[in-house]
């Protein structure tokens, strides 16, 4: 009763100006706690700044990285909080021939062989692992180092009561797979104490208790030298046939002790060499040849310089990155962030591996893989790649995913005439990702970008496409008003040749791209029927020609397609919208007219008598 007597009173208090004004303010105020406190809930989903001496280390050590990730040279990766019992973040390093999960330790190893076969998971703890003695707390961060194909690790561990950054002790890790030497992987190792105390670390190197009674370890003494020589095997599902593995790694002790304002350096190397599948009763004599194997590189690369090992492997794979794919300005959800493609273009070249830098290739077969790399006919037919989520998957939790992913790519590429390309190995895998990404497809005669012109909204470039021996940088861009346009420039690796270019249709003359740094610009014209947008071809006659024989209808303006294609909302929403507007006014003008004009109105004027 009370409840309705206050309800039907309501209407009353907001009459005044007072009432309205102070509910208008309690609505504000409202809203604006809500979206604090969501923007709050958001902030505590992220994560809160770590705070601590040994986060606050980390986050100095890891400042060296930051030119490299704004450049798009690296990526960062998610490590697991210290002590916060989480899984780590995914983060490998590898060749082709083996594959290293830098965050489970774990190794896995494609069978010798021309066929190969999928890689394989194998038992052996293929990474030194270092647990600090007498730690308070640790922060940890990871990155891949995209140019230099390399997973560096950095660690703070607080080992004293202090809160600064300088009572902790930093262990920075660098794990790669050899490029050019495919057997080989390198775990570098650098402590610093800064501190007043002894800092000491227990190392868990391979051995045999730790292997499950799959490997057996051995300590092998040659030329005043000694290494850990592991052999194993590995069944393979559903075949009476296994594959053999022998690893030989450096020795380490097994207790790491760094003086009080001192460092400690070291590198482990180690040499994978595995079998083909075989029967059971070639397990002795196939063991004994891997082993000899391994011995042999094991004592080469012991008497080489570590530091000239990792400059062979970082100019290997800084030579892969020549071509690329750079993502300027993303306008929509579905084309995927330059992250995405980067890392997926990094995972994939670690699990193919590189025919053109095996040593004992024949001449016959390096020109034949070249001459595919230099014109690959026929790739890539089809529709652009850029917005197949499959392809360039926004995140990936496993090793297995990525196998799975290098798998689809090359059967992709494979049926889409880039058979080729997949055959010569990392080099062609990289020029068949960059060709697929854009649109672009070789022909017998030129090199079109057939991208659909309703996707140009988004700026990215393609750099380093193989013509010839010459690479050819193409890029999307947007001028000041948002409008699309082309560049293209060219890098000439030899003597110079000669290559036109001209923009869809073909009416303009063909233009001859120099290697002027300023390159070359291109109207984007749209064809009736859709045509490439732009033609390259080392042929001038053959582009001349190619007007003649496209039998176009017409050919507008990007914008003038765009507008055909959405002209807006139709006649008949716009008829409905103007109806609707015209009866609510002739319903209101009815409304007042028999309120002032019709029968038993009231008078406009009141009398004052």
């Amino acid at each position: 009763m009370w409840l309705q007597q206050r309800l039907k009173g309501l209407p009353g208090l907001l009459s005044s100006s007072w009432a309205r004004r102070l509910l208008l303010l309690l609505v504000l105020l409202l809203v604006a706690y809500w979206y604090l406190g969501a923007a709050r809930v958001r902030g505590l989903g992220r994560g809160a700044e770590p705070r601590g001496p040994a986060a606050l280390c980390v986050q100095a050590a890891a400042g060296a990285w930051r030119a490299q990730t704004q450049r798009g040279d690296a990526l960062p990766l998610p490590e697991e909080a210290a002590g916060a019992g989480g899984a780590p973040g995914l983060a490998v390093a590898g060749n082709g021939f083996l594959l290293l999960d830098v965050s489970a330790g774990r190794l896995w190893v494609r069978p010798a062989g021309a066929g190969g076969g999928p890689a394989l998971a194998t038992e052996y703890p293929a990474l030194v692992r270092l647990r600090a003695l007498g730690g308070r707390g640790e922060a940890r961060a990871a990155l891949a180092a995209l140019r230099d194909g390399a997973v560096r690790r950095v660690r703070c561990v607080q080992t004293g009561p202090g809160a600064s950054a300088g009572d902790c002790v930093t262990v920075r890790e660098e794990v790669v797979a050899h490029r050019s030497r495919p057997h080989l992987y390198l775990q570098r190792i650098r402590i610093a104490n800064p501190t007043e105390r002894v800092a000491a670390f227990e190392a868990s190197a391979p051995a045999a208790s730790a292997l499950g009674g799959r490997f057996a370890t051995t300590l092998e003494k040659v030329e005043e030298r000694q290494f850990l020589l592991s052999s194993g095997r590995l069944p393979l599902p559903g075949s009476p046939k296994m594959v053999l593995v022998v690893v030989a790694a450096k020795k380490l002790v097994s207790r790491v002790q760094v003086a009080p304002k001192s460092h400690f350096d070291e590198t482990v190397l180690s040499v994978v060499y595995t079998s083909e599948p075989i029967e059971v009763s070639r397990l002795e004599e196939t063991f004994s040849k891997l082993r000899e194997a391994a011995k042999k590189e094991m004592l080469e690369v012991m008497q080489m310089g570590v530091e000239d090992l990792f400059q062979e492997h970082q100019q290997t794979w800084s030579d892969l990155f020549i071509s690329g794919i750079e993502m300027r300005k993303i306008t929509d959800a579905h084309t995927p962030s330059s992250e995405t493609v980067n890392m997926t273009l990094y995972y994939v070249l670690s699990t193919v591996p590189a025919p053109l830098l095996d040593p004992l290739i024949s001449g016959e077969d390096r020109e034949k893989i070249e001459a595919s790399l230099n014109y690959a006919d026929h790739c890539f037919s089809g529709h652009a790649t850029m917005h197949a989520q499959n392809l360039w998957p926004p995140k990936l939790t496993s090793v297995t995913q990525i196998l799975q992913l290098s798998d689809l790519w090359k059967l992709t590429l494979q049926k889409r005439g880039c058979k080729g390309l997949v055959t010569a190995g990392v080099h062609g895998l990289m020029q068949g990702m960059v060709l697929s990404f854009g649109g672009l497809q070789f022909t017998e005669n030129h090199l079109q970008f057939q991208a659909d012109p309703d996707v140009l909204h988004n700026s990215y470039s393609l750099r380093g496409i193989h013509y010839n021996k010459d690479l050819i940088n193409l890029a999307v861009l947007l001028d000041a008003e948002g409008k699309p346009f082309l560049h293209v420039s060219v890098k000439f690796q030899d003597k110079p040749v000669r290559l036109y270019a001209c923009e869809a249709g073909c009416m303009n003359e063909p233009v001859e791209l120099t290697s002027e740094a300023r390159g070359h610009t291109f109207p984007v014209m749209v064809t009736q029927p859709i045509t490439p947008l732009l033609y390259i071809s080392t042929d001038l006659v053959h582009l001349q020609d190619l007007r003649h024989t496209l039998h176009l209808k017409a050919i507008l303006a990007h914008e003038e397609h765009m507008a055909k294609q959405y002209p807006g909302l139709p006649f008949l929403f716009w008829f409905s919208v103007a109806s609707l507007i015209t009866l609510f006014h002739l319903f209101l003008f009815k409304l007042i007219y028999n309120e002032y004009c019709g029968p038993g109105a009231k008078p406009l004027f009141r009398s004052k008598v």
